[in-house]
């Protein structure tokens, strides 16, 4: 513990997870810690979790920074959020990041297995993300309590992956156990002593319990120094604190048993309404509860000593008892109005079916947590569901609230299983809803095949309203395009957009649709404006509108043309959306559309930041829709870089994730991944098998979305004899060259497949000299190279070592390394053995291993940024801000913001300056 606090001191953060039985210590251990980090000038913040609090969101996060909810949202418009997860996290981080920049911050959080799972969720996110600051993470828990262990061993791994301490509090050792027995008794312990008090199991709580209470019933005699027990025979050790509390009047007894039942703390003024008592009967009872140790006063309220001596009064309660109590509690809680929250954390052990009142109590308390812990809110609903009857009149209205609360948390699959549950016994006249929610859970969970299938029996009933018709248009226009199946719908696409009486959700589906198809038909200028209108029609549309996010769908087709820029800001926009309104299952989508960005930039660590910020997001959330991006991009990276181990997991897991769940956005890209993979594993003939075990539309959709590869499938049909096909290729090229004048990639990439099926010197150089993004231009180079170092007719050779030594440099900038290595090949063959360019392999750490992405992070928050400023400056995320900074910290060999600092100030202060600039500003450093 030391070690952390003083590592913090020099701005190192760091996380420690302690764990143990109730009553080995683990509070007691935060409180120490924490005190001593107090004197040593922390700032400690701390929190706890308890079984009532379960139901109420991040609490033992905003207890300990002692703010309220209501606080941590003020001056934020939550009108129209759908889950309030996202932006309550952020407004936890940034008060996190502002009180780290201060100075050393001590987190402790105990009890943290009765913590909800939006808690779970903002500690895994946020000890990551602010691993860079002075902040330590000191989370307590007790195995064999709570509700979720899966949860917690989840939360737990992943922190212990990312470097967190674990801290076990196992049973004191046989020394220990005499060493506190000779404090407390002040004499030596006999063999007698010792054996009764090592049937505590070494918990500390049990045996300081024992030897007080042996103590102060006379059990003990102190001869000499020595310590024996003067009676023969004791209650078992376990008894001890049942015996305290059998040793309370019997008034007080019955005080504490509804004290417990009310939590670990409560408030006075509950117990006595519990009790129908005033306040001041109450006194007797608590002066003598507080006397024999059993309360204690924490703040405005009293509290147990311990979890173990409430349990043990509770125990004493009967069941029944015990769940009358509750439901007591939960009436007296719903009568004040008011939050209901509170009252449900009692209903939802103690309601009985056809409970009215109480059933009415969990759907309200739902209700008001669907925003900010869904997770929380389908418990309730699931719960309320469960109570209700076949036949009552709110099971259906029950039944969609769960379902939505599911969907929104993430759990899909339950989600569906609900759903379809619910359906198999309903009319179809009032299945249209719930049928609707279906068809919208499987597009989320990757499965868009089904969800066509659930829209289409939606549109096929008569009397839809406009607004649910245009929900489930919208549903299902984004389903086929999910499946590339656009012809399918463009009927009723066009249809739609004829009709100005549609509504703007079926609007914005029909118009996805149609750029979609005018897109990948060739129609580029057409294919954007359309998807432009949808951008605009979304805004104004409803929240189904508005979850469709067109504005990712045209920062890809943006990326596609190396529009770079206009990309950036599209998916900018869409991530500030995204997050403002909650849309948490679209939570991972602008990281992977970020990622395509990054590759074609030739920023490929950064592509793989952001790949897998994306895949962490979406196994977060369940929302699997467009992992394709995610799987593709990382199997490329790995490609270039030569990591054939790597390129083959990230395929296997591509091919999974297709075949398994039906993914196809993606899909047509990702044949590029495979292809390239299949080359690098199996050469241009498994290449060419992988291409051609698609359609022939497919490929030819391949050379809209990828140009570039147009001249990789001629090379591979030219190398496998198969000169057809790749005309075939070049045609199709120059086709979308001549259609989309106002594209240059298009021309670039026409030029270089026309350059290599002809060997024309001249159409490969004016390639290498338009295309824009760097691993195409030095693919368009390296060809030139080769044409002209050729031994057919008469070889230039200082014109090939030329070209192909800019295709070196261009492939060494982008880190594609199994490129190099094949130029260099080239070269050799070319009889150059010694490079006069200047080039040297990265160092794998110091300031010159840093990405430019990298040093350009390190050099704003060595400048004082926080992440998030980092972030917004960057066109990042925080979360990717976070991974690339954990990246530097390994390079470098640091593991604080100080240290960074200090190390920057070494740099020449004109680069200084110079790395402090954003990175759209700044020119490539020279490796």
């Amino acid at each position: 513990m030391s070690r952390v606090l003083r590592a913090a001191t020099e701005g190192r953060g760091g996380v420690l997870l302690v764990e143990g039985q109730m009553g080995m210590g683990k509070s007691r251990l935060l409180h120490e810690t924490a005190e001593v980090a107090e004197r040593g000038g922390f700032t400690v913040l701390r929190g706890t979790a308890d079984e009532l609090s379960q139901m109420m969101p991040l609490m033992p996060l905003i207890s300990a920074l002692g703010e309220s909810p209501h606080a941590l949202l003020t001056g934020t418009a939550v009108s129209d959020v759908i889950d309030l997860r996202l932006l309550m996290t952020e407004q936890l981080r940034t008060r996190l990041e502002g009180r780290a920049t201060q100075g050393p911050v001590l987190v402790t959080l105990d009890d943290l297995h009765w913590a909800d799972s939006t808690t779970m969720l903002a500690l895994r996110t946020l000890a990551a993300d602010l691993a860079s600051y002075p902040l330590v993470w000191m989370l307590a828990l007790a195995r064999g309590a709570g509700d979720d262990p899966p949860r917690l061993d989840r939360l737990y791994e992943a922190l212990e992956r990312d470097g967190a301490a674990p801290v076990q509090l196992g049973p004191l050792s046989d020394d220990a156990v005499a060493q506190i027995v000779a404090d407390v008794l002040q004499a030596s312990p006999g063999p007698d002593v010792l054996a009764l008090s090592g049937a505590t199991g070494g918990n500390p709580f049990l045996l300081v319990e024992l030897l007080g209470k042996i103590n102060e019933e006379g059990a003990v005699q102190i001869d000499g120094g020595h310590a024996r027990l003067a009676w023969a025979e004791l209650p078992w050790v376990r008894a001890i604190t049942r015996k305290r509390l059998d040793g309370l009047s019997a008034g007080t007894r019955h005080m504490l048993q509804v004290a417990a039942i009310l939590g670990r703390s409560f408030a006075v003024h509950d117990l006595a309404e519990m009790l129908g008592e005033p306040a001041s009967r109450l006194l007797p009872g608590l002066e003598e509860a507080t006397a024999s140790g059993v309360l204690v006063t924490s703040g405005d309220l009293l509290a147990f000593r311990h979890d173990l001596l409430r349990q043990a009064v509770t125990d004493a309660v009967p069941p029944p008892v015990r769940l009358a109590l509750r439901r007591q509690a939960g009436e007296m809680l719903l009568n004040r109005g008011g939050s209901t929250v509170p009252a449900a954390a009692h209903l939802v052990h103690s309601a009985r079916p056809g409970d009215t009142r109480a059933l009415d109590g969990l759907d309200r308390a739902a209700r008001e947590v669907l925003c900010s812990s869904p997770q929380t809110a389908a418990d309730l609903a699931l719960r309320a569901l469960e109570l209700t009857a076949d036949d009552d009149s709110h099971r259906l209205e029950r039944t969609a609230a769960a379902v939505d609360a599911l969907t929104v948390t993430g759990r899909l699959i339950e989600a569906a299983d609900l759903a379809r549950e619910s359906l198999a016994t309903l009319p179809d006249a009032k299945s249209v809803e719930l049928r609707c929610k279906l068809a919208i859970i499987m597009l989320l969970s990757g499965q868009p095949g089904q969800a066509v299938a659930e829209a289409e029996i939606v549109l096929a009933q008569p009397d839809l309203s406009p607004h649910l018709q245009g929900v489930v248009e919208l549903a299902w226009f984004k389903a086929l395009i999910a499946l590339n199946d656009f012809r399918r719908g463009q009927e009723r696409a066009e249809a739609v957009l004829a009709d100005p009486g549609r509504s703007l959700d079926a609007r914005v589906g029909a118009l996805l649709l149609l750029a979609h198809l005018n897109f990948l038909g060739g129609r580029v200028e057409a294919g954007l404006d359309q998807f432009r209108e949808a951008v605009l029609a979304a805004n104004e549309g409803s929240v189904a509108a508005r979850l469709a996010h067109p504005r990712l769908l045209l920062a890809r087709i943006l990326t596609c043309m190396r529009r770079l820029e206009e990309a950036e800001t599209n998916i900018q926009a869409a991530e500030e959306e995204v997050r403002a309104a909650g849309h948490t299952p679209y939570a991972a989508n602008p990281a992977f559309f970020r990622a395509r960005l990054r590759l074609v930039a030739g920023r490929m660590e950064d592509a793989a930041a952001e790949a897998q910020t994306g895949l962490a997001l979406a196994d977060e959330f369940g929302t699997h829709a467009f992992e394709l991006f995610g799987h593709a991009v990382l199997a490329i990276v790995a490609v270039r870089t030569g990591d054939i181990a790597a390129a083959t997991r990230h395929v296997e897991r591509y091919r999974s994730e297709q075949t398994t769940l039906g993914l196809r956005f993606g899909s047509v890209w990702g044949l590029w991944a495979v292809a390239l993979f299949a080359e690098a594993t199996g050469g241009p003939q498994a290449a060419k098998e992988t291409l051609k075990s698609a359609d022939a539309q497919r490929r030819m959709w391949l050379l809209v979305v990828e140009p570039p590869s147009a001249a990789w499938m001629t090379r591979i049909a030219l190398m496998t004899g198969d000169r057809e096909w790749a005309e075939e290729i070049v045609l199709a090229a120059e086709r979308l060259k001549l259609d989309n004048p106002g594209f240059p990639v298009f021309a670039a990439a026409a030029d270089h497949a026309r350059g290599l099926l002809d060997g024309d010197s001249a159409k490969l150089s004016r390639a290498a000299a338009s295309f824009r993004d760097p691993w195409s231009r030095s693919s368009a180079s390296e060809d030139l190279g080769a044409l002209l170092g050729s031994t057919a007719g008469a070889p230039d050779t200082d014109a090939a070592v030329l070209c192909l030594e800019q295709a070196l440099e261009g492939y060494d900038q982008v880190g594609a390394l199994r490129d190099v290595a094949r130029v260099r090949a080239r070269l050799r063959r070319l009889g150059v053995r010694r490079r006069h360019w200047t080039y040297a392999e990265r160092p794998s750490t110091g300031w010159g291993s840093l990405t430019e992405t990298e040093s350009t992070v390190a050099s704003l928050v060595a400048h004082g940024l926080t992440n998030r400023q980092v972030a917004t400056r960057m066109f990042l995320s925080p979360h990717t801000v976070s991974f690339h900074l954990r990246q530097v910290f390994r390079k470098l060999g640091i593991g604080s913001r100080v240290e960074l600092a200090r190390l920057a100030a070494e740099l020449a202060p004109e680069e200084a300056d110079a790395q402090a600039q954003p990175s759209s500003d700044r020119r490539p450093r020279p490796r």
